[in-house]
């Protein structure tokens, strides 16, 4: 089978990264596929990209960044030279673009986006409903992506439900490698002193919830001083990234916190912190999210109904974050905590592959 997925940018963010991880699984599975994108490659991608090379996945990506037109003829000339069986368009954008395209491929739509895309954009919503049934199938990454599409667009005959998956061998290693430590402390061997670091991995916008974790984390010092903060993902709002440095200065905490762009290195990053902290008003399915329950470390995260999933999980806590106090003391509690197993059944990157594969074949027919 020719797969080609479709994205909008190549960047260091959970859907791109999904789209990698499934790319190369269907590739190792003897599969033929191609990522293909509207805008240029971010830099941040770049160790993705020869990830993907190694593995012989394609990558068509355009070099100069495109209007309208130029998008859908970089598109089109790309879907020509591949010339795929099927294609997953992932969100709003790339999904709209490729079913204006007069092509008969079978198109899959993945809707990744926390928000309701059509909720106040009518251009958006007037599209959709006229391109819809140009799509075999729209998965949702989580029921609520259904459910309001449901309301904003109205039914669609094969409109599923497929949960995000995460590498969970690539992020279960901090788990493994703190019962390793923990078995050379029994035997009177030294272990390495555990670090005090809270971690928020995510795109800086405002729904993130960054400036949250800077003002919980200073209320956190009062009960751990040796704490330290990082933060790091996509600058995609840069007004809303200047103000969390701006907080950090404010507050006299700018020493205890280290603001980052995006990381390739998330399993690592997740493995030498002690907390993952999620203070997101929305998400659907998020990927940080999983990633962090496969590493097995402590968790504080928004109670959001995305994340409902894992209430009452060894390790996580979901509270209101909004509530700086109680975030602050959230955190500082979690320091003492041990890294725990969590069930990921149906939520790893080999789940997600598969229930695509099975999709693809059957919109094919």
């Amino acid at each position: 089978m020719r797969i080609l997925q479709l994205i909008l940018a190549p960047r260091l963010s959970g859907a791109e990264m999904l789209v990698k991880g499934i790319a190369i699984d269907h590739q190792q599975s003897g599969h033929t596929v191609c990522i293909a994108s509207l805008l240029p490659a971010h830099g941040d991608f770049a160790l993705a990209a020869r990830e993907l090379a190694a593995h012989r996945v394609t990558c068509v990506f355009p070099s100069r960044r495109y209007e309208k037109l130029g998008r859908l003829l970089f598109l089109y000339r790309a879907i020509r030279r591949f010339k795929p069986d099927v294609i997953f368009a992932h969100a709003t954008i790339p999904a709209l673009y490729v079913r204006a395209l007069p092509v008969r491929v079978p198109i899959v739509w993945v809707m990744h986006s926390g928000v309701n895309d059509f909720l106040e954009n009518n251009l958006l919503q007037r599209a959709e409903r006229l391109l819809s049934l140009r799509a075999k199938a729209v998965i949702g990454v989580s029921q609520k992506n259904v459910d309001e599409y449901l309301k904003a667009i109205g039914r669609h005959p094969a409109l599923v439900v497929v949960p995000n998956g995460v590498d969970a061998a690539r992020f279960r290693k901090a788990l493994n490698d703190e019962r390793i430590a923990a078995g050379d402390e029994q035997e009177g061997t030294s272990a390495p002193a555990p670090s005090k670091r809270v971690v928020q991995v995510g795109r800086y916008i405002a729904e993130k919830g960054q400036l949250q974790t800077v003002r919980a984390f200073k209320r956190m010092l009062d009960f751990e001083p040796d704490a330290c903060l990082l933060l790091c993902g996509v600058i995609e709002d840069r007004a809303y990234h200047d103000a969390v440095s701006a907080l950090a200065d404010e507050l006299g905490i700018a020493s205890r916190v280290e603001i980052r762009g995006p990381q390739g290195n998330v399993d690592e990053i997740l493995g030498t912190s002690s907390v993952f902290a999620m203070p997101s008003r929305f998400e659907a399915h998020s990927i940080g999210f999983l990633e962090a329950l496969a590493s097995g470390i402590p968790i504080v995260a928004n109670a959001i109904p995305s994340f409902n999933f894992a209430r009452g999980w060894p390790g996580v806590q979901l509270i209101d974050t909004s509530d700086t106090e109680r975030y602050g003391r959230a955190l500082a509690a979690a320091l003492g905590e041990p890294r725990t197993e969590r069930p990921l059944e149906g939520m790893t990157l080999e789940d997600t592959a598969e229930r695509y594969l099975a999709i693809a074949r059957q919109v094919i027919g």
